[in-house]
């Protein structure tokens, strides 16, 4: 490969980082402006403290997990060391056939990781400790999404097994679904969400926050589907990119018909779930499908939403973002649409892609239950009743994001 082919695979990668940063942005925006004022102080630093963490965890432990070099124990654990030792051809054309460099690509990995747990974030939004959500968020994205992701992308049994996942519907958004999903469980309903046999809408402060958030969420996953082409190569990226942009517009176009159909209300944070829940459910084969399969795949997602934030809803649980209906359900379709559509089609293929999803989902369940449960009977992991009704805002930091507005 010639210098010039190098140059640009890595300056595409480095911009593939921005744009995956950005999304941090997103996913702050969006939390805070579907959940009430007087939290809003405690999303924002709960998501510039997951992406500190994510940082740094994965710079001592979390690459050296996900990508040991060799794989052992049956293919389910390796570990090549803490911190980041740069290889000798490292920073040149020699590292990754050209494709990137070694601090490229921890990079570009390290954003990733971080996600996880701001998924986590927003479904345990305005009732979890400050202190529980950060010890969970060090061991959930230093140690359990690697170990997970080494299984595929680091060379692990799932990798043999022959189970495809592009970009992380499973292996980042799943991730971080299964442990929102055993958190909301842990932590119960906000007070005042269920009376009786009563659903009460708890409504977000800011819909205009929200929707920015969501736009950078979807500027954002380019960078995310597009960089883990993991190189330039202007046939690959272009086919991601349009795969990602179409599933995320039928994701949308879906959740509004499915939700006005349901409800008989045009419904904009349905639709912005929607439009992400197209875009993780692509994420899993968004090199692999072609135009038609891109759209299919994002109108079943946007649908799923609808049904799926119903559904946890009935089964009183109680998640004010929608996290777990765009990450988890929606991870799980995209994942098995791999299966299902495109190119790998096939009953082979699909089973294989099941097999991954309860491998990752019973091992993240577990893990997270385990943490959660440990921090719920030493510390605690639910802020008090007067905590909750008063705001995290002014108990947990002792401020006031808009101090001219009154706080309900």
């Amino acid at each position: 490969m010639d210098n010039a082919a190098f140059i640009a695979n890595n300056l595409w990668m480095m911009i593939c980082i921005a744009l995956v940063f950005i999304m941090h942005l997103g996913f702050s925006l969006l939390e805070i402006g579907l959940t009430r004022a007087k939290n809003t102080i405690n999303i924002l630093f709960k998501n510039v403290m997951v992406l500190i963490i994510g940082i740094l965890t994965y710079t001592f432990v979390g690459f050296s997990l996900m990508y040991p070099g060799e794989a052992f124990a049956g293919g389910v654990f390796g570990f090549s060391g803490f911190g980041l030792s740069l290889p000798e051809n490292g920073l040149s054309e020699a590292y990754a056939n050209g494709q990137y460099t070694f601090y490229t690509d921890f990079l570009f990995q390290a954003m990733f990781a971080a996600t996880a747990a701001t998924i986590v974030s927003g479904a345990v939004a305005e009732r979890i400790k400050l202190s529980s959500f950060i010890a969970f968020s060090i061991l959930y994205v230093g140690l359990i999404y690697p170990v997970t992701g080494m299984w595929k992308w680091g060379g692990g049994f799932l990798d043999d097994l022959g189970f495809y996942d592009f970009a992380g519907s499973t292996l980042v958004h799943s991730v971080g679904g299964w442990a929102a999903l055993v958190a909301v469980f842990l932590l119960g309903p906000r007070i005042g969400k269920f009376r009786g046999k009563e659903i009460q809408v708890i409504p977000g402060h800011s819909l205009p926050l929200s929707t920015v958030g969501a736009f950078l969420l979807w500027f954002g996953w380019f960078g995310f589907n597009g960089g883990s082409v993991l190189s330039a190569d202007p046939a690959a990226t272009s086919l991601v990119l349009v795969t990602t942009c179409i599933s995320a517009a039928a994701g949308g176009l879906s959740a509004f018909l499915f939700s006005y159909w349901k409800y008989k209300e045009n419904d904009l944070s349905m639709v912005l779930n929607g439009i992400l829940g197209g875009l993780v459910g692509i994420t899993a084969s968004a090199d692999v499908m072609g135009i038609t399969e891109a759209l299919l795949i994002g109108l079943i997602a946007g649908g799923l939403i609808v049904y799926s934030v119903a559904a946890l809803d009935r089964l009183r649980l109680d998640d004010p973002v929608g996290a777990i209906s765009v990450h988890l359900t929606c991870g799980i379709w995209g994942t098995l649409a791999v299966g299902i559509f495109g190119d790998l089609a096939g009953w082979q293929q699909l089973l294989n892609q099941l097999i991954g999803i309860t491998a990752v989902g019973a091992f993240c369940v577990l893990s997270s239950f385990a943490i959660l449960y440990l921090l719920k009977i030493s510390s605690g992991i639910r802020v008090t009743e007067k905590e909750e009704i008063e705001g995290l805002d002014n108990h947990e930091h002792g401020a006031a994001a808009y101090s001219q507005l009154q706080y309900d």
